[in-house]
């Protein structure tokens, strides 16, 4: 086995970040800055050896038993994984600073805990076998259940830490039944090992005291079987139906920070570890694992939408939300594993819309703690009148709700929408484009209803159920979305109706 160590320095990097937390907050004891300062620095040396040896450095792997038998490989993709997962680890401490300086949560502790789970995310870019893979998405996920119920006589955070580690422990034990399958099918655990022993099922001898050779029709049920089991079991990271009841307990219960950083790092997990799956490794049972994703898909999108407009918390909003967009997430990649091949457009929906959803939850949340602070998001009649108290945090957080809506002026997400949409048509599956188009329309309802909420005059009980819209306010809305639809995949839809009758 051949181990080049330049290939582990982001993850080594990022462990030292950990040792670091706790070695500071040893030496000097009942000081926040010095932890604070030290871990920020760690988490941008992240960033630093991702992008030198990442991206400078080209191809490295580590752990290599063969060509294409290698664990860990750091490439410019890996990078760029490893940055963002950094980026938001350090947006995170950033928002977590008034809860630190408050004492309600030991600052050694805290920043021990999402740096270790930063080394997760970091190794999770450039895993290339499924006990890597599992591996580094239960490091990014352990931390995270201490940091939910971290904070000081808090028995909401209690209990949100509970609701997330059993449905977790489940989850996980879905996965490691269908990782084990998929074994079983392939007698591999490398994606390439998996890809390339669907090919020679019939060639394979299940070795002493399995009775001879495994029938092919058998591993091939097994495989399908191993690959749904995985897929489902992955879905939890992503808060997609139907492990998908932890999030807004989770999310309401815990500090917002780390309902930031578990609301954008964990999905962006998620997208990762079904991406190579469903791409590297499943790519021979394509019609099983990408009807499994559009499954997924269609049930997240149209269960968190429905479910989110009757939400009179903000953070729980937003967590039915994040489960609506984890459909979103989910159907382009159903599509591109579905597909003959890799198809550049799908590629980019799927990176796209997840680049642009991390950034538009994280500042969700951002403007929601310096409305409300770290504690608590309270509820959305709370927000009423926010626009001539506080217009700038205002203008950030309509922003980011205009673009997980899909509408202008959230131009990243109205992009992203339209890019979903588009490669859907593109990528033979018209039905799937036409259940996510009819559920951005729902969406709409509670964003635009939020949004309402925030530029409404101040009075006194209000029940957010019943707010109206301004008629102004909801014919915009109106015909941005027929703009969009009709610029972004009109032409498509031309195209294919002229094909279908012509």
């Amino acid at each position: 086995m051949t181990i080049d160590q330049v290939a582990l320095v982001p993850a080594y990097v990022a462990a030292g970040t950990a040792v670091l937390a706790l070695l500071v907050d040893l030496v000097v004891p009942g000081r926040r800055g010095p932890v604070m300062v030290a871990t920020a620095l760690g988490m941008a040396g992240v960033v630093g050896a991702a992008i030198g040896v990442g991206i400078g450095g080209g191809h490295r792997a580590a752990f290599c038993a063969g060509p294409d038998q290698c664990s860990l490989v750091l490439d410019p993709a890996a990078a760029i994984v490893a940055g963002v997962f950094a980026g938001l680890a350090l947006g995170a401490l950033a928002l977590s600073v008034p809860l630190l300086r408050t004492g309600e949560v030991p600052v050694g502790e805290y920043c021990f805990l999402l740096a270790c789970s930063l080394t997760g995310a970091v190794v999770l870019g450039g895993a290339r076998d499924l006990i890597t893979l599992i591996v580094a998405l239960e490091t990014l996920t352990l931390p995270l259940y201490l940091l939910v119920g971290l904070r000081r006589g808090a028995t909401a955070g209690g209990s949100a830490a509970v609701t997330f580690f059993v449905v977790s422990v489940v989850s996980t034990a879905v996965a490691l039944l269908g990782a084990a399958l998929v074994f079983t099918a392939t007698g591999g655990v490398h994606f390439a090992d998996i890809a390339a022993g669907y090919a020679h099922l019939s060639s394979w001898d299940g070795g002493p005291g399995t009775g001879g050779a495994l029938g092919a029709s058998a591993r091939g049920a097994l495989l399908r079987a191993g690959v749904v089991l995985l897929l489902v079991g992955l879905g939890f990271k992503v808060a997609a139906v139907p492990a998908h009841a932890w999030a807004p307990a989770t999310y309401d219960g815990a500090p917002l920070p780390v309902a930031a950083y578990l609301s954008t790092a964990s999905k962006l997990g998620g997208v990762v570890a079904m991406l190579l799956v469903g791409v590297s490794a499943a790519r021979t049972v394509l019609s099983t694992s990408g009807l499994t994703l559009a499954v997924l898909a269609v049930l997240s999108m149209t269960v968190g939408n429905l479910v989110a407009l009757r939400q009179r918390r903000m953070v729980r909003l937003l967590a039915w939300s994040s489960v609506a967009q984890a459909g979103y997430l989910l159907a382009p990649l159903g599509a591109l594993v579905a597909a003959d091949s890799v198809t550049p457009l799908l590629v980019a929906a799927v990176v796209g819309y997840t680049f642009f959803y991390v950034i538009l939850e994280f500042a969700a949340f951002a403007a929601v703690v310096a409305v409300r602070g770290a504690a608590d998001g309270g509820e959305i009649a709370d927000y009423r009148g926010l626009a001539r108290r506080r217009p700038w945090l205002t203008g950030v957080l309509v922003l980011a709700l205009a673009g997980l809506a899909g509408l202008p002026p959230g131009l990243a997400g109205l992009f992203a929408k339209v890019a979903v949409v588009r490669s859907l048509l593109g990528g033979d599956a018209t039905w799937l484009a036409v259940v996510v188009a009819v559920n951005a329309v729902i969406g709409l309802a509670y964003y635009v209803r939020v949004g309402a909420t925030l530029f409404a005059p101040p009075s006194g009980d209000v029940d957010v159920e019943h707010v109206r819209v301004p008629w102004p306010v909801g014919a915009s809305v109106a015909v941005a979305a027929v703009i969009a639809v009709l610029v972004g995949f009109g032409p498509e839809l031309v195209m294919r109706a002229a094909a279908t009758f012509g």
